[in-house]
C-alpha cells in the first residue's frame, strides 16, 4: 500500500463518509469556483466563500452594486433531478437566513441592503437567480 492509500483510507475511517460523498464535496467545490468566476464576470465583488456558522454555511457572500449577496450555489449534472434551484427547499432557506445573520452581526453590519440569491448550475449551464428567497420581516 502507498502512503497516500493510508491517508485517504484514514480520512476516511476517521470521517465516516462514504468515497461517494467525498467525491460529491470536491464536485460541489469545483462548482462553487466557477460560479464565483460567473458572479465576477457578472460584476458582483466576492466577499467570502464557505461561510460557516453552527447554524449552516453560505457558500458565497458577495457585493452585487451596494448589496450584500447571500449566496447558495446548487449543481446538477443533468435534468434528470430536481432542477438546481428547488433543491434550496424552505428548510435550507432557514439555515442560509441565520448563517447570514450571524455573518452580518459578526461583521458589524447593521443597516444594509441584502438579498439572497442562488446560482443554478445544470451541466455546463448557469443562472444566476436574483432574489431567489427572502427573510420573513
Amino acid at each position: 500500500m502507498q502512503r497516500g492509500e493510508d491517508v485517504y483510507i484514514l480520512t476516511f475511517i476517521l470521517t465516516g463518509e462514504s468515497v461517494q460523498n467525498i467525491n460529491k464535496r470536491e464536485i460541489g467545490f469545483e462548482k462553487e469556483k466557477i460560479a464565483a468566476e460567473f458572479l465576477k464576470k457578472c460584476g458582483y465583488k466576492i466577499l467570502e466563500s464557505n461561510f460557516r456558522a453552527k447554524c449552516g454555511e453560505i457558500d458565497i457572500i458577495a457585493k452585487d452594486k451596494k448589496v450584500l449577496v447571500f449566496i447558495e450555489v446548487k449543481y446538477r449534472s443533468s435534468a434528470n433531478f430536481v432542477p438546481p434551484a428547488e433543491a434550496v427547499n424552505v428548510k435550507k432557506q432557514r439555515k442560509i437566513i441565520k448563517t447570514s445573520f450571524i455573518y452580518m452581526r459578526k461583521n458589524r453590519i447593521f443597516d444594509a441592503d441584502f438579498r439572497f440569491d442562488i446560482v443554478s448550475i445544470l451541466g455546463d449551464k448557469i443562472e444566476v437567480i436574483e432574489s431567489a428567497f427572502t427573510a420573513p420581516a
